[in-house]
């Protein structure tokens, strides 16, 4: 569902790039968030099967609901981002309750002997995730793009087909009820540490006399309730948490995959040749490589990298992942410079920008009041010049516009608006040359469409059929339509409809991105003879110049993700792991939550807001790399000889992935 969220946000409710990303991380930090408060539901209240089957129906309620929330036809505006909202809500809720209690009850239906088989699940079931990610990521945009409903992208069924599968999936899961082994709920260690915690700091603020004796730990204050097994653990758990500081920023970095990455594919050429691809399918990428690279990296790479004697340490992976991340925003960045060449300029007050279509029979030299342009005569029916820059006064301003022709020197008025585009049309009407000034398109149009429009110049209406979908009226005299928004496609069907009768008509390939004004000149042998002008640049750079970018981020994630989780599960004691479970997925949370606030409290440039986000990563990656310098790192071998003299009994976890040493 996320793989089309940010193309939703941008093209159905028209929010700009800024707003769709914020909205975008701001649902992605609380998917990470309320897996903590399922956790707890189901280690203290309702046990993690009625857990995982409650929030399940919630889940699916909000998928319903977000998918009703995308038919066009329903309501207005408001009714669809009220509706959207609270079908994203209800879907955060949802995730909460099945992310951090499937895999752990998953792990309950096996007994402490049977390890091996354990394992063989959790592989199994990440796998499946991975798998189930590379199907969506690639089928889902194309429920979007390719599928067509109410005229427009079927959002609605993008969104309805995960409903209809999460609700199958319920239903088998039910379905198995009777074979579960089911534990009941048995406390959380996660409330435990905090109120833990919270007793330490707020016994060491009323101890702050200096007659009374220090201790050695900070924790050391909670002694007087709880149990030295307990803080000692906490102890354990709070050394691998402070290592987790630092770790927000790769996520910000790894989960605009979704948002900016995306976004940016809308401005690429996606032909590749024997298919053409959604931009938001490029995400499809990133499970496909983690899946490819896992094995790579266990049996090829680090075994050969211990080969050559290099102490290649989890806190050294990490580092190395945080910088293979940044370097792919460096590339993001490169691209994002080379996607603006085609862009058009950027607008400031007082400036607009104008060019000269000369459909006269002749050259024309245009001059306009106090304006230094047009130093040469615009040649007849031939694509026109790039746009100038016109220079105001003001907010607008009346210029008088002057053509010269044949010797004769003709003025025009015209006002002219600050931050426009505009397109002078000269043309022979009724044997004198006459003038239409026309507002043209001031940006790319959106999600890589193609935008057209078209001049009529014949001496009757025209009703102009593209593709046999799209009816155009024309006025006669050189009157200009809208413009309409296409697919990219070659449009060679088409049928203009004269007083005369109907004549074929050839557009040609609209490309990527790209605006055309097309003119209807005269009608001859039979076809209908056009002059076809390229006003905006299409996409020229290729979306595959994205792989290296999605490369370097995959090998980025599993140096980093895979090897942070196994390092952190190593490093304290399974009764904690819960602990650490949360704190993982908060990092998650916090890193979306870093990019909200920079898309909506610092709006740059996209290729600036590239390499400030590479540059803080590379700056984090310092910081990580030290504080990973002087940790010193606990053996899990003398970790489990202390689990094992535990007098208390083992507390009830939030996530018990696996109770011993996992290999991931």
């Amino acid at each position: 569902m996320r793989a089309v969220l940010t193309l939703y946000f941008l093209s159905f409710f028209h929010w700009d790039e800024n707003l769709s990303t914020a909205v975008y991380h701001a649902f992605s930090a609380l998917c990470y968030f309320t897996p903590v408060v399922g956790a707890i539901m189901a280690d203290s209240w309702l046990g993690k099967y009625k857990t995982i089957i409650y929030l399940s129906i919630v889940y699916v309620v909000g998928h319903l609901i977000k998918s009703v929330g995308a038919i066009p036809s329903l309501g207005n505006q408001v009714v669809h981002v009220i509706l959207s909202m609270v079908g994203l809500f209800l879907i955060a809720l949802g995730t909460g309750g099945i992310k951090p209690c499937v895999s752990a009850f998953g792990g309950d239906q096996f007994e402490e002997e049977h390890t091996s088989e354990r394992s063989k699940f959790f592989s199994i079931f990440y796998l499946s995730i991975n798998a189930g990610s590379l199907i969506s990521t690639f089928v889902t945009p194309v429920l979007r793009g390719d599928v067509k409903c109410f005229g427009e992208d079927c959002y609605a069924l993008a969104f309805g087909v995960p409903a209809a599968l999460m609700v199958l999936a319920l239903v088998v899961f039910i379905a198995g009820s009777g074979l579960y082994r089911k534990t009941p709920p048995q406390g959380n260690i996660l409330l435990e540490v905090c109120k833990c915690i919270g007793f330490a700091i707020k016994n060491r603020l009323k101890n702050r006399s200096s007659q009374i004796p220090k201790r050695d730990h900070w924790l050391d204050w909670a002694s007087e309730k709880y149990s030295k097994q307990l803080i000692g653990e906490i102890k354990m758990v709070t050394r691998v948490l402070f290592l987790f500081i630092p770790l927000p920023m790769f996520w910000a970095l790894f989960d605009q995959q979704g948002s900016r990455w995306t976004l940016q594919a809308t401005k690429m050429n996606a032909d590749f040749g024997i298919y053409v691809l959604q931009p938001d399918q490029m995400q499809f990428l990133n499970p496909l490589l983690i899946l490819v690279f896992i094995p790579i990296f266990d049996l090829g790479l680090y075994p050969l990298i211990n080969m050559c004697r290099f102490n290649f340490t989890p806190i050294r992976k990490m580092a190395t992942g945080m910088i293979l991340a940044g370097m792919a925003f460096g590339l993001a960045a490169i691209v994002e410079v080379k996607i603006n060449e085609t862009d058009m300029p950027r607008l400031v007050p007082e400036e607009s920008l104008i060019r000269v279509l000369n459909l006269a029979k002749n050259p024309v030299q245009v001059t306009i009041q106090d304006k230094d342009l047009f130093q040469q005569p615009v040649e007849a029916f031939q694509n026109p010049a790039e746009y100038s820059k016109l220079i105001l006064n003001g907010e607008q301003q009346s210029l008088r516009f002057t053509l010269q022709y044949q010797g004769l020197s003709l003025p025009f008025n015209y006002t002219v608006k600050e931050k426009s585009v505009y397109s002078l049309i000269v043309f022979d009407a009724e044997g004198n040359l006459s003038s239409r000034l026309i507002t043209d398109l001031e940006a790319k149009p959106e999600n890589g469409l193609a935008a057209v429009r078209f001049i009529n110049g014949l001496n009757q209406d025209v009703n102009l059929t593209i593709d046999s979908k799209w009816f155009i009226a024309v006025q006669r005299n050189y009157s200009a339509s809208e413009y309409s928004l296409l697919e990219r496609d070659k449009y060679n069907n088409g049928k203009c409809i004269t007083e005369m009768g109907e004549f074929p008509l050839e557009l040609g390939l609209l490309d990527f991105g790209a605006s055309y004004t097309i003119v209807i000149t005269n009608v001859s042998g039979g076809a209908v003879k056009i002059l076809k002008s390229e006003d905006i640049k299409a996409n020229n750079v290729h979306m595959a110049w994205q792989l290296p970018q999605y490369l370097l981020i995959s090998a980025g994630e599993v140096m980093f993700s895979i090897t942070g989780l196994a390092f952190s599960y190593s490093q304290s004691p399974a009764s904690m792991k819960s602990v650490l479970q949360a704190g993982w997925l908060l990092t998650v949370a916090v890193g979306n939550t870093f990019v909200l606030v920079v898309a909506q409290a610092a709006p740059m440039a996209q290729w600036a807001e590239f390499v400030l986000f590479t540059v803080l990563l590379f700056a984090v990656c310092i910081i990580f790399s030290i504080m990973g310098y002087f940790y010193v790192s606990v053996d899990p071998e003398d970790l489990e000889e202390k689990e094992e003299e535990r007098e208390t009994p083992s507390r009830g976890n939030m996530i018990s992935l696996v109770t011993q040493k996992t290999k991931l």
